[in-house]
């Protein structure tokens, strides 16, 4: 249950918001026994974090600017370690270094996960540490995808605190291109097979 995430991402002001919009009491109860002990990542989180492809991950500048940013690779990339603990290996890309920044100062992060084929997204709060590949290339390495063509530069180690599932509402199915070629197969078996029937049958009649 989103016990700790409700409890450490609402605010005086949220809860009293809630409470003019009549919601207080239903979430006062979710937030009940709330004592800072971390929503723990179960089977359910585990199995849908490892099947994720991408994510977006929120970090606080300097300044106090929210920065999002999208992590892609493939499934699996980011992985379950162990207890509360995720991880993911950081490719050379643009080498802004904005998130790796950011946790310089405030190691607090925000992830979303979506799955919109199945309309589920998945909420994650937790504090967030970088490790260069010059200081651990074991630990950066085994967090690389098999196989996967990206230069890692170092790791993004997540201890996760809190977790909520948001409602499929308003969320549109989406499908990749892997998803869609998986789904015509079949019709495009059949296809190929009435294809040959009509071509032997041709055949036959041209025969005759």
């Amino acid at each position: 249950m989103a016990r700790n995430y409700l409890h450490t991402i609402f605010t005086d002001a949220a809860r009293a918001m809630q409470e003019r919009q009549g919601s207080r009491a239903a979430y006062a109860r979710m937030e009940l026994g709330a004592d800072g002990t971390p929503d723990p990542i179960g089977p359910r989180e585990a199995d849908f974090i490892a099947a994720r492809d991408s994510f977006y991950m929120a970090s606080v500048t300097a300044d106090g600017w929210p920065y999002m940013q999208h992590r892609g690779g493939p499934a699996g990339f980011l992985r379950h370690i162990e207890g509360n603990r995720i991880g993911f290996a950081d490719y050379r890309g643009n080498r802004q270094y904005i998130s790796a920044a950011n946790l310089a100062g405030d190691d607090r992060v925000s992830l979303f996960l979506m799955d919109y084929p199945s309309r589920e997204r998945l909420k994650l709060l937790g504090h967030a540490r970088t490790v260069e590949l010059a200081d651990d290339p074991a630990l950066v390495t085994s967090l690389m995808p098999a196989g996967y063509q990206a230069t890692p530069e170092r790791a993004f180690l997540i201890e996760v605190i809190g977790w909520e599932w948001n409602c499929s509402q308003h969320i549109t199915p989406r499908f990749t291109e892997d998803q869609i070629s998986a789904a015509v197969r079949p019709m495009a078996a059949e296809l190929n097979q009435l294809r040959a029937e009509v071509t032997a049958l041709r055949a036959q009649l041209s025969g005759e």
